[in-house]
């Protein structure tokens, strides 16, 4: 077992199994001696006292445990008991150990440095427990050895494991600290200084270490739903934080590669486009993100948790509008909880566990919230007044917070971030690392529900569509590529971003020779863009049609084929958009990939294509079809297995070919297209 398959300072030890031979018990006793001799007290943080006594203690054990190996003395069935426990209390000395001298883990055991001294106590008292009561009378043992046991036993008793007067005074300070961050007063940069020096944090990588070993802890308290700690570590993370942004002036040390453009984004997605207002998410019940969203007869829709509750308490009204409700059917809103999961995985929060929903739309304590706007000021001061260098590193700070929680990007923005970054971003057209950080930074600012706003009353699209057209990467045009799609998530800067005549001929362009990720970002902001019908002739006309077809031929990744047909079935819904289609050669295409597509979502795309062109272009597309004989299979697959809508429009298509083929058996010629207004039952 590693250090991190558990949770710090627990000591998941296990009793060897009854029928256990003596050697075996014997060479366990020894290798785990040996282990916590191992350790070298002098790469200790804390506990060095401590720590070292204990080696002293189990060193004298391991020599008594070698003896008894060494003379080759018979060991009674009658001690298997008293050696079980000694094993057992070994397995808990070397987990703590271990945690001692955890990367990481230097400030959360400095806070704990009390609890951690009364368990060295602890557990070496039952090591003298162990041996007080193990029989050496039945041993053939000469004195010597009996002497070994008794000077360990003796030892163990008298040993005074007490907190080191220098971590007292430096956990004292840090517990200073922390009061003063929950106060709302920021306190003095040297004492926190000190605290950092006497745990030899020395650079910008070891603090973030420490951070990121604190929201691991944090998120495994959520997962094990034992949050009595999540406070105090909230606190600590806020506590680095601020010194992280504060305290290590230099990048030199920080690896940036951590942060790339390119795998620092989470995957875009279509459907996050419909909405992305947190408060639309949140149950009318509870008021908590919903997991599981139920859509009731009154097309209001609740956490199924809740509304069962409601329901068992014998309501038969809806909660919120006051309506009977005509039956208790709880129909699962499948496109709301796609919405919410990417909006969660969008933000780094745990959809599974509500008080971590809540945590990172609120801090985890008032310490951790004072300590992030403490820090957000003095950023936003930097990119206004620093000088180059500071204003960069600024830049990568804001990126690395606003990555973690909604709380983290709300601070920023309402400090004045956002305009600061658009001129920092405007200023560095040939400045790779401020462009890469300042565009970064935008990326995570944008996801917050005020984040399009601030950008767009910034004067941000402008400075953002020029790094889409010319950033000095592929990776930093995806990046703005991504900020676009945010952009166009909200409703009325669709207009504002379509007529401005070369945004979506740069995102066709990205289309055409951007990364697989790059691709990806671009094709979803168009698609957001087409949500606006009149954007549709201005993407048709910049080339966006052929761009995708060639996604289509060309990708592998069916996740990017997927959005690929999504867009152009949009597009196909206009009749300029299905003949840009149909001239295209694109039929056979999508035929094939109505044919082979593994995703549902693929397969139903393909079908609404072929819907539209049938609507669009007339009898001509029809004909094809109806020659093509896996076109009806892959249909009636998709009326059984898809979505609703996927199988409505499935069954539509089918009667379409029917329908032709009725008309051709009867002689008559030239069948009418189907009328365009039937695909208003969707």
């Amino acid at each position: 077992m590693t250090p991190r398959d558990r949770r710090i300072l627990s000591f998941p030890a296990v009793h060897p199994c009854g029928d256990i031979s003596p050697p075996t018990l014997l060479a366990s006793l020894i290798t785990l001696s040996q282990s916590v001799c191992n350790f070298q007290p002098q790469f200790f943080p804390t506990q060095r006292r401590n720590a070292r006594e204990t080696i002293r203690q189990i060193g004298i054990l391991l020599v008594l445990l070698q003896e008894i190996r060494d003379r080759g003395l018979s060991i009674p069935h009658s001690t298997i008991l008293c050696l079980a426990e000694l094993h057992f209390a070994l397995q808990k000395i070397n987990f703590l150990m271990q945690d001692c001298t955890l990367q990481g883990a230097r400030l959360l055991m400095l806070s704990k440095s009390q609890h951690v001294a009364s368990q060295f106590r602890c557990l070496i008292r039952a090591v003298a427990t162990s041996l007080d009561v193990l029989p050496l009378q039945e041993f053939d043992v000469c004195a010597e050895v009996r002497e070994l046991a008794e000077l360990v036993t003796r030892q163990a008793r008298k040993a005074k494991f007490e907190v080191d007067p220098s971590d007292a005074r430096a956990c004292k300070t840090l517990h200073n600290v922390l009061r003063l961050f929950a106060r709302g007063t920021e306190p003095d940069l040297s004492s926190m200084q000190g605290i950092i020096d006497y745990l030899q944090i020395r650079t910008w990588t070891d603090c973030n270490k420490e951070i990121s070993f604190l929201e691991e802890e944090i998120s495994l308290e959520c997962r094990d739903r034992d949050e009595r700690e999540v406070p105090l570590l909230s606190s600590l993370v806020g506590f680095l934080s601020y010194c992280r942004g504060v305290i290590f002036e230099t990048t030199e040390d920080i690896n940036q590669s951590e942060g790339r453009c390119s795998t620092e984004m989470t995957p875009l997605t279509l459907t996050l486009l419909t909405s992305v207002n947190p408060e639309d998410f949140r149950c009318p019940i509870s008021l908590e993100l919903m997991t599981d969203p139920v859509t009731v007869s009154t097309g209001q829709t609740y956490d199924r948790a809740s509304i069962q509750k409601w329901l068992k308490a014998g309501n038969t009204t809806c909660p919120k509008t006051g309506e009977k409700l005509t039956n208790t059917e709880l129909v699962p809103n499948t496109t709301l909880k796609r919405l919410i999961q990417q909006f969660c995985a969008d933000n780094g929060i745990s959809v599974n566990s509500p008080s971590n929903r809540n945590r990172n739309i609120v801090a985890g304590s008032p310490a951790a919230a004072h300590a992030v706007q403490f820090l957000a000021w003095f950023l936003t001061r930097r990119l206004a007044f620093g000088t180059h260098e500071q204003q960069q590193k600024a830049a990568y700070e804001i990126r690395v917070l606003a990555r973690t929680s909604i709380f983290n990007r709300s601070c920023l923005i309402e400090v004045g971030a956002v305009p600061l970054l658009i001129e920092l971003l405007a200023s560095a057209s040939n400045d790779k690392p401020t462009q890469e950080n300042a565009i970064s930074a935008l990326l995570k600012l944008s996801k917050h529900p005020n984040g399009p706003k601030n950008i767009i009353t910034s004067g941000g699209l402008n400075v953002i569509l020029s790094v889409l057209k010319n950033g000095i990467s592929l990776e930093i045009r995806q990046v703005a590529a991504a900020i676009m799609f945010y952009l166009s998530s909200v409703k009325e800067y669709r207009k504002i971003i379509g007529e401005n005549p070369e945004v979506i001929p740069a995102l066709v362009e990205l289309v055409k020779e951007g990364t697989t990720c790059g691709r990806k970002n671009a094709v979803v902001a168009i698609f957001g863009l087409l949500l606006l019908p009149r954007n549709h002739q201005r993407v048709v006309a910049a080339g966006a049609v052929p761009a995708l077809l060639d996604i289509l031929v060309s990708s592998d990744k069916e996740e990017l084929v997927a959005e690929s047909l999504a867009v152009l079935a949009a597009l196909a819904e206009n009749a300029d958009g299905a003949r840009a289609i149909f001239e295209g050669s694109a039929l056979a295409l999508i035929t094939g990939m109505l044919r082979s597509m593994t995703s549902h979502a693929g397969k139903e795309h393909s079908a609404s294509i072929l819907l539209s062109l049938c609507v669009n272009i007339g009898a001509e597309v029809v004909a094809v079809l109806a020659k093509d004989p896996s076109v009806m299979p892959s249909l009636y697959s998709l009326v059984t297995g898809g979505s609703s809508q996927g199988a409505k429009k499935a069954r539509f298509l089918i009667k379409v070919i029917q329908d032709f083929h009725e008309t051709r058996t009867s002689g008559l010629k030239g069948s009418s297209p189907p009328q365009e207004r039937s695909l208003n039952v969707w």
